[in-house]
């Protein structure tokens, strides 16, 4: 080294020093500045200067900031859109923040939820804008501490804080946030745990931690591809259940409430609880099981529909059935005079303790009335065995949309059957299934009876051919049936023109005695 390069760099590292001096100074006149002016300068006279200078400041500043607290308002109910944005960011954070915390979220599929830490930052894009969300956490008074705190001893707030260039503030505001707040609801409703609730007395419905529902974690494992049905009837179902979950704009838009109505009818057996169930689980949707023999009156009735969530299934299993006991029948003359007998405080209670006084009507206005337009995305499902029985006001179009039939198991339901219960898509017996299942009738549910192994010697050969004798034993049993139902409707056939032959003698020899007494002879 030249004695010029060693002079050069005397000077360098002597500048160097002069000027961290020089910083030094200038750090220590600020702090003893900013302390004059906490210690001198009267509160609001800090908040005006303070407020001019952050004016000024954002003059200069290109970004612009939004802030979503936790809580909204009075701090009594926690924000959605914080919420909204804690589960969309969830699901970035854990790939691109370095600093992570891990929370246990209740009622969720993944109970352990990896979020953005406090002071930590990550970037997003959208539509080729970058745009940087930070978790910060402010605190009022730490040095006061409070035990009876619902919120924390240091009275402690939370919020999401959002960057992004002022150029992008239209784009930000009125697309991205809706996105995210959007994206941010579909993941948490696509992972939480789905339930099954149930209505409760009225009698419960008042006092500590009581509701009109109690329910319990829905997990029947029922799935489409797992429905033993007819294949275009399941397309034709799966095709009407997508269009009315993107039907949104378009039932706002022919001014109808945004609800499909389900009627499943068919003989027992042929799935229509599974049905259901099938349906829960492809919308992703709570499924509200309504009793309508504990629900006291229409008014019930209605208050347990204001209760009822959207992306919600509410089902009246049996509704042939539950009509019966819930409408008022008339009674037999022999039940009025033991009525009519009966002590009056007696027959008070007794009527008091009637299960329901549902009408006919209130079932109507509960499934198509003002009140049934209260939230949206709603499905209606009625199952009955006897779809004859139905009032014709209950099911007609615009209350129950589409009417499915569950018929008895047919060549597409078994080998769906078969691959569920024995693992196999074909086989030499299948061809003489298909020809009895067309020749007789065996529900889905008897199927699967017998296509079950009972046994760990029974292989798939055993349990097809213990099919195949249930369904000669079902297909003898329907042409005795039949030949007793032709037997019966010939001797009934015969009995009538007995009856008739005798009449018309009768009345012959009725008819000649006349002419004897009136002395024609």
């Amino acid at each position: 080294m030249s004695v010029r390069d060693h002079t050069q760099k005397i000077d360098l590292v002597e500048t160097m020093k002069e000027l961290w001096a020089q910083m030094g100074s200038l750090m220590a006149t600020i702090v003893f500045m900013y302390t004059i002016f906490e210690r001198f300068f009267p509160p609001h006279l800090r908040e005006k200067l303070q407020a001019y200078t952050q004016k000024l400041t954002n003059h200069f500043n290109p970004y612009i900031q939004i802030s979503f607290p936790e809580f909204s308002g009075e701090r009594l109910k926690k924000s959605e859109a914080y919420t909204a944005i804690q589960t969309y960011l969830s699901a970035n954070s854990s790939q691109r923040a370095k600093r992570l915390k891990a929370e246990v979220v209740n009622d969720s599929q993944t109970p352990l939820v990896l979020s953005m830490d406090d002071n930590e930052e990550i970037t997003d894009e959208f539509h080729g804008i970058k745009l940087w969300w930070s978790a910060n956490k402010v605190s009022n008074n730490p040095q006061r501490y409070n035990p009876f705190s619902y919120y924390g001893s240091s009275d402690e707030k939370r919020f999401y804080k959002l960057t992004f260039h002022k150029r992008h503030r239209d784009i930000v505001t009125m697309s991205y946030i809706k996105h995210v707040l959007d994206e941010g609801k579909d993941i948490e409703m696509r992972n939480r745990q789905l339930k099954l609730y149930t209505n409760n007395p009225s009698s419960g419905w008042y006092g500590y931690k009581q509701s009109k529902w109690s329910h319990i974690v829905f997990e029947h494992p029922a799935t489409f591809e797992t429905l033993a049905m007819d294949r275009r009837k399941k397309e034709d179902i799966l095709k009407d259940l997508v269009k009315f979950k993107k039907g949104k704009d378009y039932y706002a838009k022919i001014g109808k409430a945004w609800k499909r109505g389900y009627l499943l009818y068919g003989p027992p057996g042929t799935g229509k609880s599974t049905m259901i169930a099938a349906i829960a689980n492809f919308m992703n949707y709570d499924v509200y099981d309504l009793e309508l023999t504990a629900v006291k009156d229409n008014t019930e009735l209605r208050k347990l529909l204001i209760e009822t969530p959207s992306k919600s299934i509410t089902v009246i299993e049996d509704i042939d059935c539950s009509l019966d006991l819930t409408g008022q029948r008339k009674k037999k003359k022999e039940e009025n005079e033991d009525e009519e007998q009966k002590d009056p405080m007696r027959r008070n209670e007794e009527e008091s303790s009637k299960s329901s006084k549902v009408t006919l009507s209130g079932l109507l206005n509960f499934i198509d009335g003002i009140w049934s337009a209260c939230g949206g995305e709603r499905i209606i499902v009625f199952t009955t065995n006897y779809v004859e029985k139905l009032d014709p006001a209950l099911i007609r179009r615009g209350r129950m949309d589409k009417h499915i039939e569950m018929s008895y198991c047919c060549y597409d339901a078994f080998k769906v059957l078969a691959k569920n219960y024995l693992d196999v898509e074909s086989h030499h017996l299948f061809g003489a299934i298909g020809g009895l299942l067309e020749e007789t009738d065996m529900s889905p549910a008897d199927v699967a009876e017998n296509l079950m192994p009972k046994s760990v010697d029974e292989d798939v050969e055993i349990c097809l051919h213990k099919l195949i004798k249930a369904l000669e034993e079902a297909k003898e049993e329907k042409a005795r049936k039949k030949a007793e139902e032709e037997e019966e409707a010939r001797l009934k056939e015969e009995k009538v023109k007995e009856e008739s032959t005798q009449m018309e003698e009768k009345h012959k020899g009725k008819t000649g005695e006349d002419v004897k007494e009136n002395g024609f002879h």
